[in-house]
């Protein structure tokens, strides 16, 4: 996975920086790398990508204060990924922040048609949104211990081919909506007796894109989108759990004729392992040992998520002890803090005995050393247990 950089060193700004400082910093970063004034420079592009996803989220308070707290581990998913993931275009960070430019971006690089018909915020909508998509990934434990990057093939809605997503058959096929003469929206004026109401509403003709079509797309039939087949490589994050929801912006369904993709959301499942189990951040572990063992005490390995570990079992040891590898569990996904793996001691008692073996065990019934004595000391199980959750 590829190293991210801060996000206060992004913009420019120190962690004390107001809602004011961070908004007028990236303001001025994105107009210095903005792609209409850099054109065909890749490097400025993804300069001016990482800044929106920078803001994105310290504009947020929620998101500034997981992220002051615990890094870009703090807010997982919840940036949209305009850099990192890749799948952002113009359109999607003019529709979220293009309010921030202000007049002398817009008029300036814009110009109405040299934009490209970037939406404004609040302004011309362009297409219609696609729709949010759902899949399911399950992961073993290993997967979800140390993070963990899959790519998925998921059936939905593509952009068009052949016209790139307009919907339409060619170029001249394209015409500005005659009803709203472009603007997407119908300014009606009536008369009342408090004088004259004037009310905007969305173009009936257009439903407020500004453009027609007047020779569909053979291929998507004026959709601008066809349905197929797309491979979404997702970033997991270690530490995650069952039932956990990741969201991947822009990766959902295609949106009709330009419109923003929808958002793949993943659902997180975990497979089961064959020989520990999960509580939480801890990894529980039955380990069975035999009568002797208890008495003499092994030097056993036990299964961990990171593969094997030895351990000493002392001699003397009782059924229903617990030992602790610190560490060895699941860490957190918002935090630094980590789990232990828990070992719990099971003295196996054998069901079926020989004739020799039932002698033997019939003469040690009667020394004084096989006859229970417990240390008045030694805990409860579920003090025990609480102690180990507390």
């Amino acid at each position: 996975m590829s190293t991210k950089r801060d996000y206060y060193e992004i913009l420019g700004v120190e962690k004390s920086a107001s809602a004011d400082e961070i908004k007028k910093a990236y303001r001025k970063v994105a107009m210095q790398f903005h792609p209409d004034r850099n054109p065909g420079d890749k490097a400025a592009e993804e300069k001016f990508k990482e800044a929106a996803e920078a803001y994105e989220i310290l504009s947020d308070a929620d998101k500034r204060s997981q992220y002051d707290r615990y890094g870009h581990a703090g807010v997982g998913n919840g940036a949209r990924g305009f850099g990192g993931q890749g799948n952002m275009n113009m359109d999607d960070i003019f529709s979220q922040f293009g309010d921030i430019f202000g007049d002398d971006i817009f008029g300036s690089f814009f110009g109405g048609a040299a934009g490209g018909g970037r939406a404004r915020g609040g302004g011309r909508a362009h297409g219609v949104r696609g729709s949010n998509l759902r899949v399911k990934l399950k992961l073993n434990f290993e997967e979800i211990a140390k993070g963990v990057s899959k790519s998925i093939k998921v059936k939905k809605y593509v952009v068009c081919n052949t016209c790139s997503g307009s919907g339409a058959k060619d170029k001249g096929s394209v015409q500005t909506c005659s009803t709203c003469s472009g603007s997407g929206q119908v300014r009606k004026v009536t008369n009342t007796f408090l004088g004259q109401m004037q009310t905007v509403t969305t173009c009936p003709t257009c439903n407020g894109e500004g453009t027609t079509i007047t020779a569909k797309c053979g291929s998507c039939k004026g959709e601008g989108r066809t349905y197929g087949e797309e491979t979404v490589t997702i970033d997991i994050p270690a530490g995650v759990q069952e039932g956990m929801q990741l969201n991947v912006s822009g990766r959902g369904n295609a949106g009709e004729r330009g419109g923003m993709a929808g958002d793949l959301i993943v659902l997180i499942e975990e497979e089961q392992h064959k020989e520990l189990q999960r509580d939480g951040l801890n990894v529980a572990y039955d380990l069975h040992i035999s009568i002797p063992d208890a008495v003499f005490g092994i030097q056993i390995e036990v299964p961990t998520i990171d593969g094997r570990a030895k351990i000493k079992v002392p001699a003397g040891t009782q059924s229903g002890k617990i030992f602790r590898l610190k560490g060895k569990g699941f860490p957190a996904v918002n935090s630094y803090e980590k789990g232990d793996q828990l070992i719990h001691i099971n003295v196996w008692t054998p069901q079926h005995l020989s004739a020799e073996e039932k002698a033997i065990m019939e003469k040690l019934q009667h020394s004084g050393n096989f006859k229970p004595n417990p240390d008045k000391n030694e805990r409860s199980f579920f003090e025990k247990v609480r102690e180990i959750f507390s």
